[in-house]
């Protein structure tokens, strides 16, 4: 059978900057078209973000048997714009959709244009699906997955337990044409490749380790260095929720990359804890190649802190910072914005982050994710609503507030803006399609950030 796998564009009406001004290569469709060879089945992947005009185009030229698409919450109507069209055009064809938030909330799925949606780890039921489809059979078993039945879904129970060494190479292949145009600012072109699966932290204002249950999976060492010697690119960026964890095995794995002398340079997601506890392993991945590090700050008070369950103090974010930068470590800081700030606060931010010189500051504004106690707490209080009365998903981008706001709307997205504003230069410097869009509208501060 033929299967494509779609990975969607989002509401260019909504979001200003695309997929947050980076476009990554669709890993998690890699993935899936890997489980789908060695099923014995034919793939193609089709990133609508880089070719958003060719999804008529590819279901008339394929002619896919199975269609199946994930995202975020962002996707979510996208998504389900894709399958609608697809049924428009192959009515024969079976579609599916698996991801985050189809593991969170498959509820919204359920749709006419949906036959199966996949809740958590995905490639064992695919294989399943695949199977039923071939067979020409639907049953509402397949382990993990709510599978459409006339005008209903029916749940096919819980699925077999996951073993992340089955999990095959991607299959980086299917996106060769579009490889050079996967970027994260300055690193370009870059690949994804993960070690782990889950996160063993359980921050509130995340959904993340809800995926798997709140388990972390360690993938053996010797087929990662295999795979990241397979890679094309120069950039490599560890997708892992927390790669640093394990300190033997990350000085474990350092030491064989640099045995192998693989020439890649990373980027990797590293909390503050992690990268204070031990600055010989930090200071040995800096050799092997560890460029730049994602620091999830999030808050610059113990208050705010402890409300995301954070387990770390203002006194610890600085800490780090400097030592990152006697590393020689470049850092991307993200920073949460509450719906609930003032002027002050966002005062409060600008002045942390210029005294503690953190170099590439991004920003999020709080959002009631699914399956997060936000959500749980706020989903009565949600601005933006369908017409079915479900959130209006396309909001959910991390840069909208999609809750009551403190200031009045329009004062507090000035201020939120002018953050982005005020540190433009950091944007133009990592090559960030956020620069271009704000020298095209005339609101680019010039070449020094300014002043609030």
């Amino acid at each position: 059978m033929r299967v494509l796998l779609v990975y969607p564009n989002c509401d260019r009406e909504v979001m200003a900057w695309g997929d947050m001004g980076a476009i990554a290569e669709p890993l998690a469709l890699e993935y899936v078209a890997a489980a789908c060879e060695q099923a014995g089945h034919d793939a193609m992947i089709l990133d609508l973000r880089l070719h958003p005009g060719q999804l008529e185009l590819m279901l008339l030229a394929y002619q896919p048997d199975v269609v199946g698409v994930t995202g975020y919450s962002m996707h979510v109507i996208r998504n389900l714009e894709v399958l609608a069209r697809v049924k428009e055009i192959r009515p024969t064809c079976h579609t599916m959709v698996g991801g985050h938030h189809a593991t969170l909330l498959p509820i919204d799925f359920q749709q006419p244009q949906v036959d199966f949606v996949v809740v958590g780890e995905g490639l064992h039921p695919l294989r399943a699906i695949l199977a039923a489809v071939a067979e020409g059979r639907r049953s509402p078993s397949v382990p993990s997955v709510w599978t459409r039945c006339g005008d209903e879904f029916r749940w096919g129970g819980e699925g077999e337990g996951f073993d992340i060494d089955d999990i095959p190479f991607p299959k980086r292949s299917l996106t060769s044409e579009d490889r050079h145009r996967y970027y994260i600012d300055w690193m370009r072109p870059i690949a994804l490749l993960r070690t782990t699966v889950g996160c063993p932290f359980r921050c509130s204002f995340c959904a993340l380790w809800k995926i798997m249950d709140g388990k972390y999976y360690r993938r053996e060492l010797e087929p990662v260095v295999e795979e990241i010697g397979g890679v094309a690119e120069r950039y490599v960026f560890l997708v892992d929720d927390e790669p640093f964890v394990n300190v033997p095995r990350m000085r474990h794995l350092a030491d064989m990359i640099k045995a192998a002398d693989l020439g890649k340079e990373y980027f990797a997601y590293c909390r503050i804890d992690s990268f204070l506890r031990d600055r010989n392993l930090m200071e040995r991945w800096h050799e092997v190649g560890l460029r730049r590090v994602f620091f999830g700050i999030e808050a610059i008070d113990d208050v705010e802190l402890d409300d995301y369950n954070k387990r770390q103090r203002r006194e610890q974010i600085t800490q780090a910072l400097t030592a990152a930068r006697e590393i020689g470590v470049s850092v991307l800081a993200n920073f949460i914005v509450k719906p609930g700030y003032t002027a002050d606060d966002f005062q409060r931010l600008v002045d942390f982050i210029d005294e503690n010189e953190v170099e590439y500051p991004t920003f999020t504004i709080l959002t009631p994710i699914p399956g997060t106690s936000f959500f749980d707490l706020q989903y009565d209080e949600i601005l933006h609503r369908q017409a079915n009365g479900r959130p209006n998903w396309a909001y959910f981008d991390l840069q909208h507030a999609v809750t009551k706001t403190a200031l009045s709307p329009e004062a507090f997205l000035h201020e939120y803006r002018g953050l982005q504003r005020r540190f433009a230069t950091s944007y133009l410097q990592a090559g960030h399609p956020m620069y271009e869009e704000l020298q095209a509208t005339g609101r680019m501060p010039g070449p020094r950030a300014v002043e609030r």
